[in-house]
């Protein structure tokens, strides 16, 4: 940040946060997307890439106004609120749900999951993201810097009140009854363009659980 940058107040998100369009995590999810919720929706920038992907109808949930009323532009629908209270007034089921940034933010992830488990198509789809509570750095800071480290945003955002790692979250999708298809580093997206290809091993095993900040985690709704 140089002299003539505003610095952000804790917690403040930097300018563009709320209209991320998400193109390189959708195209992880196989067309046709059918129905789809976006909770967390933001601005709703990722319309373009959800209805290129063939989404027919796009539901948002997201608790700040202003952005929820850029969404609503561009969605089919969005409700404003507490995404636990507004599952009730989206007009589901949906094929596909999308959850990015959001759990990590609630003080009952788990309620939720559950709840769009009700929800969610039979066979349906939930894609979501949580910080990776393994990364390297969040333990480099514990041990040798003394502090938990929070920022105005990113992995250690302070609006964050709960932390997972992959199993955790797998564990919380399956107790809620989905089946995990897929987890995918948040980095992978970067990695597919290197010019040498990495090691699976190197990727999706211990280097994987602590350079990614991101887990990406496709599952499925049980029959």
């Amino acid at each position: 940040m140089t002299d003539q940058e505003p610095a952000l107040r804790l917690g403040e998100k930097p300018e563009g946060y709320y209209g991320q369009g998400r193109t390189d995590v959708i195209a992880e999810l196989e067309p046709p997307l059918g129905r789809v919720l976006d909770v967390g929706c933001g601005e709703g920038g990722a319309a373009g890439a959800l209805r290129a992907a063939d989404a027919s109808w796009i539901s948002g949930i997201e608790i700040m106004p202003e952005p929820a009323a850029r969404a609503a532009e561009r969605y089919d629908e969005v409700r404003v609120g507490d995404a636990l209270e507004m599952l009730g007034e989206v007009t589901g089921p949906f094929d596909t749900i999308l959850c990015y940034d959001v759990l990590e933010h609630l003080v009952d992830p788990a309620a939720l999951v559950r709840r769009l488990r009700e929800v969610v198509s039979p066979g349906g789809r939930l894609h979501i993201s949580v910080p990776n509570a393994r990364h390297y750095s969040l333990m480099r800071d514990l041990i040798f810097r003394g502090t938990f480290g929070y920022s105005e945003y990113g992995h250690r955002d302070a609006t964050h009140l709960r932390w997972f790692t992959r199993r955790d979250m797998t564990e919380l999708l399956e107790s809620a009854g989905f089946h995990v298809v897929s987890t995918t580093p948040g980095a992978i997206h970067r990695i597919r363009q290197l010019p040498v290809p990495l090691p699976r091993r190197l990727v999706y095993g211990i280097g994987g659980e602590l350079m990614t900040q991101q887990w990406y985690l496709l599952a499925r709704a049980d029959a």
